[in-house]
């Protein structure tokens, strides 16, 4: 018979990937390449997916609860904070040949393929 507390931290484990914004285990690289031509920068893709999809949880301006579970150290409301965090993103949003990770954002609005796999470019290219 399985103790009261084993029990509840099975619970609590397996109810946690429900609630909040960095709830989903990371996916798999997506394999994405910087195309020579890109055309991608922060000013005409990457702020704007930040700010559509991302800084509703991980942003420098919340605190406590209203990170929803996203991680103190994973913010991006600065280019040079994304720089940080390319490979997680990566791997939690983007897509590219190798994986369509979907684990982030938790909830709507959600980008779509085609903007995922401009994300996988413009991190592919460093994010410029």
């Amino acid at each position: 018979m399985m103790q009261r507390r084993t029990r509840w931290l099975l619970v609590l484990g397996l109810l946690l990937p429900l609630g909040g914004c960095d709830a989903g285990a990371e996916g798999t690289p997506s394999g994405a390449e910087c195309a020579p031509d890109s055309t991608l920068t922060w000013d005409n893709f990457g702020k704007d997916f930040m700010d559509s999809y991302c800084v509703r949880c991980h942003s420098t301006t919340l605190t406590g609860s209203a990170r929803r579970g996203a991680p103190n150290d994973h913010n991006f409301d600065s280019v040079t904070l994304v720089r940080e965090e390319i490979e997680h993103t990566d791997e939690a949003a983007a897509a590219g040949p190798d994986a369509v990770n979907t684990d982030m954002p938790i909830g709507s609005p959600a980008p779509t393929e085609a903007e995922r796999r401009m994300l996988g470019e413009w991190l592919a290219c460093g994010a410029p």
